[in-house]
């Protein structure tokens, strides 16, 4: 089994560079105005400044530097708003496209071995799923259980499980010895099979502990980074 695991999806720009940048600008800009309170010239001044390509039959070169002198004194009136606005959309697109992968929220609970053989063959490729097989009345599985509630919070694109030995339907093979076990998964595959896996831990453990754990065989991915660059964005020219 690899140490590391790497797992990256191309992401696809569709413009690039200076004019492109300024088109995609200028199509927000036309899209995020209320065209019905505009006078039709103004109207037609912005779907005129939306495309990107020249009209054909605007060839005279006073037209076009009439155009930018009626541009600048239309984008200027409320650019600074609709800017940051544009910004704001920019980077949710961005982030959506670099975060793989659906998101989840705290610890699911599986009832059934047909529940853990779902969560396993269906979760989307990209997702990596921890599983913690445990069994009731076990100090150790209670706060292995709890330490699962914490990194659930923490890394919201893993799906963290548990599901009991017994509803496994091959409790036999999880005898009291060897619980609690975590089992790591990724598009199908078994990534770590750690039973016993408190053996590693001090007598107390905590949530840092089993994060250590997992990190040091590459089974956890970078923690993302929570909102507030939107106050601080406007700052940015």
């Amino acid at each position: 089994m690899s140490d590391r695991i790497v797992d990256e999806e191309p992401v696809t720009v569709t413009h690039t560079g200076p004019k492109g940048v300024i088109n995609d600008w200028r199509k927000f800009k036309l899209e995020s105005m209320d065209q019905e309170a505009l006078p039709p010239s103004k109207r037609e001044l912005i779907r005129q400044m939306s495309s990107p390509h020249k009209p054909r039959d605007s060839c005279v070169g006073g037209f076009n530097r009439k155009m930018s002198a009626q541009e600048y004194e239309l984008i200027k009136e409320d650019d600074e708003k609709s800017l940051r606005k544009y910004r704001k959309q920019c980077m949710q697109e961005m982030h959506e496209r670099l975060s793989f992968g659906p998101k989840f929220e705290g610890v699911y609970h599986l009832h059934s071995g047909e529940d853990f053989l779902e969560v396993i063959e269906k979760e989307h490729r990209l997702t990596v799923v921890v599983v913690h097989i445990y069994k009731d009345g076990v100090q150790r599985c209670e706060a292995l259980n709890s330490c699962m509630d914490c990194l659930a919070t923490e890394y919201p694109s893993i799906k963290f499980c548990r599901i009991s030995a017994a509803a496994t339907g091959a409790g036999e093979r999880f005898p009291d010895d060897v619980l609690p076990a975590l089992l790591v998964y990724k598009a199908g595959e078994l990534l770590g099979n750690f039973l016993a896996v408190t053996q590693h831990f001090s007598e107390e453990f905590f949530a840092t502990d089993v994060e250590a754990f997992l990190n040091e065989y590459g089974l956890l991915p970078e923690k993302e980074c929570g909102p507030g660059a939107d106050e601080d964005e406007a700052d940015v020219e």
